[in-house]
């Protein structure tokens, strides 16, 4: 977890502040380690946010997080009442979408809407396979920009098609090529 994203929420204080505060070092976490860069980290990598690396990471890390509420798999924020996990959920998913209006991204407010969109239709279908397979293909299109192939596995996940989940993580792949 980014410890941006905590300094971010303590400035930001009210309760996810207080929550940001209160919980346990990303260190002390008993989640497992993360081995390759998240979503967050893969688009501050990309050529699109170059020079605006630090913003673009801060920004989907609580966009993520809004989303890890939303499905009961916070990493910071982890309030014990599950209607309030909703609400601070959304809170973050604002928070995020108003830093990259800012700066000025449109195109990548589109494909977070989407991302955020496909997300919750793979979770609602219980298939959290798909939803990170959006989240990682979605980071590559806002930090590389979208691609055809993209676009196409966009599709097919919207309509539930079973070979979303392939041609996500092919457009993934394809696009930090």
């Amino acid at each position: 977890m980014s410890e941006a994203l905590r300094a971010a929420l303590r400035e930001r204080g009210g309760l996810l502040g207080y929550l940001a505060r209160t919980s346990a070092p990303a260190s002390a976490q008993a989640a497992e380690p993360q081995v390759e860069p998240g979503p967050a980290q893969l688009a501050a990598s990309g050529p699109r946010t170059t020079g605006r690396e630090a913003d673009y990471e801060l920004l989907l890390e609580m966009i993520l997080e809004g989303s890890r509420l939303h499905y009961g798999q916070p990493h910071l924020v982890r309030p014990e009442d599950p209607d309030l996990a909703l609400l601070l959920g959304d809170q973050l998913y604002a928070l995020g979408l108003e830093r990259l209006a800012r700066l000025g991204d449109i195109e990548a407010v589109v494909e977070l809407g989407d991302v955020i969109s496909l997300v919750a239709q793979a979770h609602a279908a219980s298939d959290p396979e798909l939803a990170d397979a959006v989240w990682e293909a979605g980071a590559i299109a806002i930090g590389w920009g979208p691609s055809d192939e993209y676009e196409q596995a966009k599709d097919l996940a919207r309509g539930e098609d079973p070979r979303a989940l392939e041609c996500l993580e092919a457009s993934a792949r394809a696009g930090r090529s």
